[in-house]
């Protein structure tokens, strides 16, 4: 009921946003919505639908199923041609793609692309951009690449508006708007047909990836508390190793980007490049609904705990299982570096929370809770947790950390 521009707000952070205009349209429209959201590169498409149009009656039929069909995208293979020419030609390459590379599907293309060609070619997905954790220490690779080609991935601010790159640095863009699988796929057919030298570079691109500092191995917490985020991370890494198809959903935060450094998992969902705070529970929800069969762990700091904790309430009435795993310091651990590093700790301020027992509001909600305060307690929580068949939460009481930020010299 509320006379806002609605489409025109939507549209600078949607692939396409309209008005329906009538009854008899809307079948149109969605065919059109839904077509346009899976064509090339996925993305959202906004429709406002005014109650005039809600409330009207129309004899009209739905489209035909092929209506809601993606249409097939045709790779601009110039541009692709260009990008393998520029690889084949250079001395320490690297292949970027961007965030739709991110899935299971998407990293086995990339694997499929490195092993043909011999380049390293990493997915980003990370708001952190080139330090993220998960990435070990790409960074200094990045700065000495000679060749970076694009698929699928801005320049923006996760590559530093290109400050990430050498300055004599050739950079080759595929194209952001393409349809990246698509594209990776033409690009194994095409590189099959050509020879490629192999150096140590590719090995040394994957070292870098693969770095986490030798102290981490040995990092423990005090036997009283509160738990290292390591120590968590570990522990948890046994629970998702014992399911070939786990699903990690990783929120922002400090925690979770503890999490992201040292977690693995077949399938994995971020916050991604926007950086939002909050959505794990709702991605969780929606692996879940995915992959049925698979254990789905959210791991998420106790402020984004906040933004949609009543999920669990949803999870629980349509029987969504899923393990909850909150990092508690008891503070916006984020937003407090952030004021330590910028203004020092007298003058950090608003970024304390209460040590709240999320556990506890999980069990009311008809889920199941556990409260760990030591080491010890937690391999058994998380078991109790992952076997109670219902959406479950892993309230831990950690300490309050700085992300990593990884960095071999």
């Amino acid at each position: 009921f509320q006379e806002m521009r609605q489409a025109e707000m939507a549209a600078p952070v949607a692939k396409a946003s309209w008005t329906v205009r009538s009854a008899d349209t809307l079948g149109e429209n969605l065919g059109r919505a839904i077509c346009l959201a899976r064509s090339g590169r996925p993305g959202p498409v906004h429709l406002s639908l005014p109650a005039d149009v809600l409330e009207a009656n129309t004899d009209v039929p739905l489209p035909e199923a092929q209506a809601f069909a993606p249409v097939a995208a045709r790779s601009d293979e110039p541009a692709l041609r260009n990008v393998l020419s520029a690889l084949a030609g250079a001395t320490r390459p690297l292949l970027l793609a961007g965030p739709a590379m991110a899935s299971a599907r998407g990293r086995a293309l990339l694997a499929q692309l490195r092993d043909t060609t011999g380049i390293p070619a990493i997915a980003m997905e990370s708001p952190r951009g080139v330090n993220d954790p998960s990435l070990g220490a790409f960074a200094e690779v990045l700065a000495s690449a000679d060749v970076v080609a694009l698929i699928g991935k801005r320049i923006d601010y996760t590559l530093r508006f290109g400050k990430a790159f050498a300055r004599d640095c050739r950079v080759v863009d595929a194209g952001e708007d393409l349809d990246a699988a698509a594209a990776a796929e033409w690009l194994i057919r095409a590189a099959r047909e050509l020879s490629w030298s192999r150096s140590g570079w590719a090995g040394e691109v994957t070292s870098a990836l693969q770095y986490r500092p030798a102290a981490w191995s040995g990092i423990s917490s005090a036997p009283e508390g509160p738990l290292h985020p390591l120590e968590v991370c570990h522990t948890l890494q046994k629970l998702l190793a014992a399911d070939p198809e786990a699903v990690l959903v990783a929120d922002g935060g400090e925690f979770s980007q503890w999490a992201q450094s040292v977690v693995t998992a077949r399938h994995r969902l971020i916050n991604g490049p926007a950086g939002a705070i909050g959505p794990g529970l709702p991605m969780a929800l929606a692996a879940r609904l995915a992959f049925p069969r698979s254990t789905v762990v959210c791991v998420m700091g106790d402020g984004t705990c906040g933004y949609h904790l009543a999920e669990l309430d949803t999870a629980a009435r349509y029987g969504l299982p899923l393990v909850a795993v909150v990092g508690n310091d008891a503070r916006w651990n984020a937003e407090y570096q952030i004021q330590l590093r910028t203004y020092g700790r007298e003058r950090a301020h608003g970024c304390e929370l209460a040590p709240a027992r999320y556990d506890l509001a999980c069990a009311a909600l008809g889920g199941h809770g556990e409260w760990v305060e030591r080491a010890a307690e937690l391999p058994g929580a998380l078991e109790r947790a992952a076997a109670s068949n219902r959406p479950a939460c892993v309230n831990v009481r950690i300490d309050g950390l700085p992300a990593p930020n990884l960095r071999r010299s």
